[in-house]
């Protein structure tokens, strides 16, 4: 193997081939006995780690640092299910450390505990919206940044209109928002698919929900689709516990009968998605379930099953197989990754088409903004090929394939913010080259391409693209 593709792998890989510079730090200031001097060089060190960042990454390395004269801090976020870990005070200094390796596409929510308090991290600027309150972010080397939550002014963008739905089933009104997307025809033929989405404001407010459907709909990534935001009364109540069951009935007998009979909606099961995130995806799993003839489809954001002893778990699994299609996302930073993994292999065995992802996070917003999108794409996919219009692409990127693993094909994005000569290329686990994908002059974009792993065997592939002497790869597996 020759090194330019030894290191391309070590890379992709995550092992750390370079020497620490954290590490030689912590190694200069012990040897030091001055205290005077040691504080010199802590506050030399963070000058230039403000710089570069912090949390200090290097490699699969992240390093938070907190420097203040306090007597304790602590770390807590997806990590260590936002448990706190204790951040050591480095002798004779009023720095406080903690050093852990992540994945190098991980990405997590975390918050600084001083002296009990807990706070954003005052050296970091990048925060992501909690189900509370803001939170810090780390992410790794490799995590990519969701594009499509970035509201672009150049994007035309689609209409949202509230309203009031009074239940009679429940006995409660209910706060509605509907996405319409540009171009709306009430007189379209065929009508449009819906998705209907749980915890609807959150979904919109700390998941750009609207932003997202702007920018996959005006891309041609997705179809465009209505977007039905539902805002519960009492989550736990509605979504876990004693109006479970109700409250299926009213989404499926009550709202969607109103939503179709207002606005130019399929009336095709199969062209209707019901979509949540924990206890929302809970309650999304029961609905689909329990009306199949209304939702089709149903996408899960780290479902929370666990309510009633897995009872919805239990029901879909043990029961009798339904014309359901499912997605869903999760974190292996999650409690519960285990049982969506469980869920997604029992699934498949029962003979349903389901599309599971797994990502390097927690069970947050984080997460759930930036895969709101692979749940859409999967179900109302554009028959046009994916050209992103050039004022959003500002960045040469390769972004991780989809599914993955995949079985036997599989779809590779990138962006280039430059016209410019492109080469695309697959190689094996040794460094040898499967295939070419593409060799050719482009424009300004973000193009999406199939890869077909048929004739290969199991195993793991690197993928890798060339711009003008710029080079990313990445890792998919693919599993027969």
């Amino acid at each position: 193997m020759c090194f330019r593709k030894y290191l391309m792998l070590i890379a992709v890989l995550g092992i750390n081939v370079y020497p620490s510079e954290f590490q030689d730090f912590l190694s200069r200031v012990n040897s030091i006995n001055n205290p005077t001097d040691k504080q010199a060089v802590v506050d030399s060190f963070m000058i230039h780690a403000d710089s570069v960042g912090v949390p200090f990454v290097e490699g699969n390395t992240a390093n938070f640092l907190y420097k203040g004269n306090v007597s304790s801090v602590q770390v807590a976020g997806d990590f260590n299910g936002w448990s706190s870990s204790a951040m050591s005070r480095l002798s004779g200094t009023d720095l406080f450390y903690l050093t852990r390796n992540f994945e190098l596409d991980a990405r997590f929510d975390y918050k600084l505990v001083v002296n009990g308090q807990m706070i954003l991290d005052p050296r970091n600027p990048n925060t992501v919206p909690g189900g509370i309150s803001k939170n810090s972010e780390l992410a790794m080397p490799d995590y990519v940044q969701p594009w499509e939550i970035v509201y672009n002014p150049i994007v035309e963008r689609g209409k949202l209109t509230n309203f009031s739905l009074s239940s009679q089933i429940m006995n409660r009104n209910y706060s509605v928002t509907i996405y319409f997307p540009v171009g709306y025809d009430s007189a379209k033929s065929g009508g449009y698919s819906t998705a209907y989405y749980q915890d609807g404001s959150d979904y919109l407010s700390l998941g750009y929900g609207w932003v997202i459907l702007d920018n996959l709909i005006s891309q041609n990534i997705i179809e465009p689709i209505l977007g039905v935001f539902v805002r519960p009364t009492n989550r736990n109540d509605e979504y876990a516990y004693d109006n479970r069951f109700k409250y299926a009935e009213f989404f499926a007998n009550e709202l969607v009968p109103h939503i179709d009979s207002m606005f130019n909606t399929t009336k095709s099961p199969q062209n209707r998605l019901v979509i949540g995130d924990s206890f929302g995806g809970n309650i999304s799993a029961l609905i689909s379930y329990q009306y199949p003839e209304v939702f089709g489809l149903c996408g899960l954001h780290s479902a929370a099953f666990w309510p009633n002893d897995y009872e919805v778990y239990n029901m879909i699994v043990n029961g009798e197989k339904k014309d359901i299609k499912y997605c869903s996302v999760w974190g292996s930073y999650e409690s519960l990754f285990t049982n969506m993994r469980n869920f997604q292999s029992e699934m498949i065995s029962l003979g349903y088409e389901i599309d599971g992802k797994e990502f390097h996070e927690g069970h947050s917003w984080g997460l759930w903004r930036a895969t709101t999108d692979l749940i859409l794409e999967y179900f109302f996919p554009s028959n046009t090929t994916n050209v992103v219009i050039d004022e959003l692409v500002n960045e040469f990127v390769l972004y991780q394939n989809y599914p993955n693993p995949f079985n036997p094909s599989t779809t590779i994005k990138f962006s280039i913010p430059h016209s410019e000569f492109t080469t695309l290329k697959v190689y094996d686990l040794l460094g040898r080259e499967v295939d070419t994908l593409l060799d050719e002059y482009l424009v300004p974009g973000t193009y999406q391409m199939e890869f077909d792993g048929s004739k290969l065997t199991s195993g793991i592939y690197f993928y890798t693209l060339y711009l003008n002497g710029n080079i990313q790869t990445k890792k998919m597996t693919l599993i027969k």
